[in-house]
């Protein structure tokens, strides 16, 4: 299998139920927004790969559940990201006074090179806007993250804000390029074993049914 990308890495997106997670992502490798759709349930996750000062980053983003009785599922991914997305509502208080619960969590179980940025999504709906643009940004400078708002309905600052989250983790890891290139091939060699498991067991069952 021929690599298309240099690095790969993980990003999590974590943050209440409702706050648009999965919109966001939607919207980011598909382009799409859907304004119905399933709360997530665990842990779901999409690929999407661009490209940063000349580096093919192949980014796989892991979207949780905000719901209390999904979190003990949702923190065994907390140790294998290089990134973070916190997520909010603009138009919710409460989701934005529930960071500092969500932004514990990460201290407590993900790397301590683990890149973060703060989100503040929905900014197209300023007649429901319930936290300013200062709050979000006062609360992003308080974490040492940068601070974007984002509309998934509209596309605001999406790209921007994945962009800049590779940015982080490949300034991160710049004096250790080898281990993300390592697990890129780690991704690859176990997708060409899944790949030729897949064909030997098309042709184990076509001699089945011969037979």
């Amino acid at each position: 299998m021929a690599k298309q990308y240099d690095v790969l890495f993980r990003l999590l997106m974590l943050g209440d139920s409702g706050v648009g997670k999965t919109c966001i992502l939607r919207r980011f490798t598909e382009s799409e927004f859907d304004i119905c759709h399933i709360s997530t349930i665990g842990v779901d996750f999409k690929m999407k790969t661009i490209e940063v000062d000349g580096i093919k980053v192949r980014m796989q983003i892991w979207d949780t559940a905000g719901q209390e009785r999904y979190q003990t599922i949702t923190k065994q991914y907390y140790r294998r990201a290089q990134g973070i997305v916190f997520v909010y509502d603009i138009t919710s208080s409460l989701s934005f006074q529930h960071l500092a619960k969500w932004v514990s969590d990460v201290d407590e179980f993900a790397p301590d090179m683990v890149q973060r940025i703060l989100v503040g999504n929905k900014c197209d709906d300023e007649l429901m806007r319930q936290v300013t643009k200062d709050q979000g940004s006062k609360l992003a400078e308080t974490y040492g993250m940068e601070f974007f708002e984002t509309s998934a309905s509209s596309g605001i600052n999406i790209t921007e804000a994945f962009t800049r989250v590779a940015e982080l983790v490949l300034q991160a890891h710049k004096r250790d390029v080898d281990s993300l290139l390592g697990s890129l091939d780690d991704y690859l060699e176990k997708a060409d074993l899944e790949e030729e498991k897949g064909d030997q067991d098309s042709n184990n069952t076509q001699r089945t049914c011969a037979c």
